[in-house]
């Protein structure tokens, strides 16, 4: 008998770091579920997911701070694939602005998009994961483990600890199914996110550079290849942890 085709679901897929981990997963040989908030560019990711793997692929536009929302896709991945086997939380938004200065909105908006979308996700493709004792990886950051400069965004720095703190307490709760709940903790890492908070500033560019041991950039990539680690059947004695892909920046704190 073979092995039915996993299904993975991952939002944010429509660049950066979530379109990585898509296609690193599609080249696994999972089908992908590519959810993301800019419909047009989720639906080019799927295309080209399909186009380069071989693999079905199809594209969800949700916000994910929209809980009904994610229910209903949880029941739509269902019906149209019958399991799923991962779950991918990488959307995320950061603001660029000093405490001092952020508006309540946007507060409110990288909390809920960040930690309410991570938690809402999990909790909505639960039941289905459990059914596969499939496995969730959380994207965290270098921001919820070290205080990172020159640049300042309080409310990203926070969510990204939270994501680390439902990551652990989830692992834990869900161990018992058979469902594992990791996170990941990019460092400096070249996609738009980065672009949002000062990569087209030489100073903050060499600042950053300056604090990795590496001196560069991660590349999503490489992001990716630790993430589907984690998401794999190779990875299935780890549950609760953060995993850092940073160049060596936090060894360096």
């Amino acid at each position: 008998m073979s092995t039915p085709q996993k299904v993975a679901v991952v939002s944010g897929a429509a660049q950066g770091l979530g379109a990585a981990v898509a296609d690193e997963l599609a080249s696994r040989g999972m089908r992908i579920v590519v959810v993301d908030i800019n419909g047009e560019g989720g639906t080019e990711s799927a295309r080209k997911i399909a186009e380069r793997h071989g693999v079905d692929a199809f594209a969800v536009e949700l916000d994910v701070a929209d809980a009904d929302a994610l229910d209903r896709l949880a029941e739509r991945v269902l019906a149209e694939y019958g399991r799923v086997d991962v779950l991918i939380n990488a959307a995320g938004i950061a603001e660029d602005a000093e405490t001092l200065d952020v508006t309540n909105e946007t507060l409110q908006r990288v909390i809920q998009v960040n930690l309410f979308g991570t938690i809402v996700a999990c909790r909505a493709f639960a039941p289905a994961l459990i059914e596969t004792k499939g496995a969730i990886v959380n994207f965290s950051s270098i921001a919820a483990l070290a205080g990172v400069r020159p640049e300042h965004h309080v409310a990203y720095d926070a969510t990204k600890s939270g994501v680390i703190a439902a990551t652990r307490t989830l692992a834990v709760e869900w161990a018992p199914h058979g469902v594992r709940v990791n996170a990941i903790a990019p460092g400096y890492s070249a996609t738009p996110i980065l672009d949002g908070v000062g990569a087209n500033t030489p100073e903050i560019m060499d600042a950053w550079i300056s604090q990795v041991p590496q001196r560069r950039l991660m590349q999503p990539s490489e992001i990716a290849k630790v993430v589907a680690f984690l998401a794999s059947d190779d990875a299935v004695a780890i549950t609760g942890q953060t995993v850092p892909a940073d160049g060596g920046y936090l060894a360096a704190k």
